[in-house]
């Protein structure tokens, strides 16, 4: 049976105790059915994860034996930064899933001028909370030990002022292949995607004065949440950790 991997904020060290509380004690109690004897694994974001036993279980808690470190490293030494503009419902959270699957370092969500979406104040504070922990629930299942962080929704204008790159690229039609920038060996990699609508006149000139590249994500027009997804595999493919990967 497949070890249940969970993360965790509190600190872990081999050779202690710890417990879970709330939601991940009820996935692993209610939803898994494990108790007390079976093996577990923990991370907690800062590198690496820890075998772990659960000891007992209690009125919403797990308590648990912490053992030893695994020294694994998941992450891909491309560092990818995503901006992308929110879309509405289950299409923002599936977009972050598969961001933090394909090795996404961090994303912020932007508001533009063409955006259906407008988010501000507790609402704003709420959503953000909500798309941090779809990305914890993907590294959980993809195996990664690093979590990317998402960052406080921003207006385009000013997320493009923010931050360096060795490339960045916003995709737009008329843009070039990604292929173009093969030669660039970029270690760190901005990428900017706009609503279904598509990003302003304005907004893709303010791009190009911030320093992006415009490219190109082949001849069809993909959705808003298609596209970070198909940037970040070809990303990975020419200058991350797919290179030479085998099937």
């Amino acid at each position: 049976m497949r070890k249940p991997r969970l993360y965790t904020a509190q600190p872990l060290d081999e050779n202690s105790r710890g417990q879970l509380q709330g939601q991940a004690a009820h996935y692993l109690s209610r939803v898994l059915r494990r108790g007390a004897g079976d093996e577990i694994r923990l991370f907690n974001g800062e590198g690496g994860e820890y075998e772990a036993r659960i000891v007992a279980l209690g009125r919403g808690t797990v308590d648990l034996e912490i053992q030893q470190r695994i020294d694994s490293d998941r992450e891909s030494p491309l560092h990818t930064e995503l901006g992308l503009v929110i879309s509405r419902g289950e299409r923002m959270d599936w977009a972050i899933q598969k961001a933090t699957e394909l090795g996404l370092s961090a994303l912020t969500p932007l508001l533009s001028e063409h955006g259906e979406v407008k988010l501000s104040g507790e609402r704003a504070t709420k959503k953000r909370a909500h798309w941090q922990r779809v990305a914890v629930s993907a590294c959980e299942q993809c195996g990664r030990n690093r979590i990317p962080g998402v960052g406080e929704i921003q207006a385009l204008a000013e997320w493009l002022r923010a931050g360096d790159a060795d490339l960045a690229l916003v995709f737009a039609a008329g843009g070039s292949p990604m292929l173009q920038w093969r030669e660039c060996s970029p270690r760190r990699l901005k990428l900017l995607i706009g609503p279904e609508g598509g990003l302003s006149a304005t907004e893709l000139a303010l791009a190009g004065e911030a320093g992006f590249e415009t490219a190109s994500l082949g001849p069809r027009i993909l959705r808003t949440e298609t596209a970070p997804v198909t940037a970040l595999a070809l990303a990975q493919s020419l200058w991350g950790d797919f290179r030479g990967a085998s099937v």
